[in-house]
């Protein structure tokens, strides 16, 4: 059984700030820099959405524009010797790079999908850049965003949980070596229809393809 989400309203400024700040107390670059979490493992799970499995436009629902639910995600061709899985939603274009929406670890080896508005039965929302164990829904002001939803293949079955919870870096630090596989999906959200920003890709798209 899945849990839903918690979502609050959110204001990328000021969770800049509390990301900058985080990285400036770790005395690393953990997060900076646009890269995926573990570069060199294999690209080969294939992640894909049923909300843009035609188009890579992510449509507005699942913005900070709609009613800012998390969208659902599949994934398949993980290793055999897979024990978890664990997700990150992140802008690897913002300022402070890569920018996490949403990071969710301790997925079953089972599991191939995730629902929307929902999490796995037994697995754990960790921070996310605004400190936050939820989904923050992107919010692209001016000009269509690119995000990436990627899956990582773990070869561990729990990550070790510390009493406060997940939290970003830590988290994050504790994933890097146990990848195995890895596959992305990226994604195109745009400002609202009507606004300076909104153009006619955000209408039609471009087909999505996900590695």
């Amino acid at each position: 059984m899945a849990g839903r989400l918690n979502r609050r309203p959110r204001g990328r400024a000021a969770a800049a700030v509390a990301l900058a700040g985080s990285l400036l107390l770790s005395g690393c670059g953990l997060l900076s820099g646009p890269q995926a979490l573990s570069e060199d493992a294999p690209l080969t799970i294939q992640v894909n959405s049923p909300v843009v499995s035609a188009r890579s436009i992510l449509p507005e629902g699942y913005t900070c524009y709609g009613s800012g639910e998390s969208p659902p995600v599949t994934w398949s061709g993980a290793p055999a010797r897979t024990k978890s899985f664990a997700l990150v939603l992140d802008d690897a274009d913002a300022p402070i790079s890569p920018y996490v929406y949403w990071l969710v670890v301790n997925i079953n080896q089972l599991t191939t999908e995730i629902q929307a508005d929902q999490v796995p039965h037994l697995a754990n929302v960790a921070d996310n850049s605004t400190g936050h164990a939820r989904y923050d829904a992107p919010c692209p002001v001016g000009a269509p965003h690119r995000y990436r939803i990627s899956i990582y293949a773990l070869n561990i079955r729990y990550l070790p949980q510390p009493q406060a919870g997940p939290q970003l870096l830590p988290t994050w630090t504790s994933l890097a070596p146990h990848v195995l596989a890895r596959g992305e999906l990226t994604v195109t959200a745009c400002p609202p229809e009507g606004s300076a920003g909104w153009t006619r890709t955000c209408e039609t798209g471009k087909p999505a393809s996900g590695t």
